[in-house]
């Protein structure tokens, strides 16, 4: 009897340790999406996030969908509100955010978690600073070349492109920024509904050209079939007397101001429609335009947020990753 338990614990044992192993093989096949955002410290901004995780997953139900911030400056002040009580009892739904970490960490858990093929798919509207430093830290850990190649901590780490696409061969970007454009059809008719021309105000840059932003205006002129449609930038060019100079030479006396940003943040609240005498909405009515703000991001649209999930797909299919 005892001989017979002893053949019978040993083959479970056997089970159990093939069972693992098994378990083991399969996480490594799995798939984990990286969401690489700005972020934001406004706590109204949870909506978009939010909102495009929960398109993300939707489209991809079978994969792990993660967010990361790259903003080292945002992510700081999310991990300071751990502490800060009244803050928390006021937006309960910011716990979400209080152990964001930035792409680097956030792919080290998911390869620590068993996971070797990661897309890390940006929300970045295009390529810019934020977005080439994202594509250097997936560079870096690509970079890694183990001796055996079975200890190779991916198989594969890839980098999705931008809403407004970016210069590759096989995507034109300038398709990109059509089928952009056609994603922004509520937008137009709420102006035109107010009878009142569309300002867009995008983050822009210091350090790249800005230049896309006068393509994407042309393009939404183009498909809208109107020239009262402009984006200025608060960092780079078109600045916001570049756009206000070109809404007076047009004649416009109403402009619907709406941020051309994933997120309804600090930019969009207060740069943009804030009470200060600098603000664009201040300096509109100064020169005696009516303005009337529309303070919801990109996230919300789920037209735009389809362009990232399309680019998940694109990325994908490129690198020979099955998404289930």
């Amino acid at each position: 009897m005892k001989r017979l338990l002893g053949i019978v614990l040993t083959v479970l044992l056997v089970l159990s340790f093939s069972g693992f192993g098994y378990a083991k093989q399969l996480d490594s096949n799995r798939v984990a999406i990286v969401l690489a955002d700005f972020g934001t410290t406004y706590p109204t901004g949870f909506v978009d996030i939010l909102n495009i995780e929960k398109q993300v997953k939707k489209a991809f139900p079978h994969e792990k969908v993660v967010f990361a911030f790259t903003s080292n400056i945002i992510r700081h002040i999310w991990h300071k509100r751990k502490h800060d009580k009244k803050f928390l009892e006021r937006y309960p739904q910011a716990k979400e955010f209080l152990n964001v970490k930035g792409p680097l960490a956030t792919i080290a858990d998911l390869q620590d978690a068993g996971y070797k093929t990661i897309i890390v798919q940006p929300t970045h509207i295009y390529d810019g600073e934020e977005f080439h430093d994202l594509c250097s830290y997936v560079a870096g850990l690509n970079a890694i070349k183990t001796m055996k190649k079975k200890y190779m901590p991916f198989k594969k780490l890839v980098v999705g492109r931008p809403a407004l696409g970016r210069n590759v061969w096989k995507y034109d970007y300038h398709e990109d920024i059509k089928i952009a454009a056609k994603a922004l059809a509520d937008d137009v008719e709420f102006a035109k509904k107010k009878d009142a021309a569309l300002v867009y105000m995008g983050h822009g840059n210091e350090f790249y050209s800005t230049g896309v932003y006068a393509e994407f205006q042309k393009e939404l002129r183009r498909v809208y079939k109107t020239d009262r449609i402009f984006i200025g930038t608060v960092e780079g060019f078109p600045s916001l007397e570049d756009t206000l100079e070109a809404a007076k030479k047009a004649g416009v006396k109403k402009v619907v101001l709406k941020p051309l940003m994933v997120v309804a943040g600090d930019h969009a609240n207060n740069d943009m429609c804030g009470k200060d005498k600098d603000s664009w909405k201040s300096t509109f009515e100064r020169t005696g335009v009516d303005v009337i703000c529309d303070i919801h991001g990109l996230g919300e649209n789920n037209r735009w947020v389809n362009i990232y999930i399309q680019h998940i797909k694109d990325v994908a299919q490129d690198n020979g990753i099955q998404l289930r």
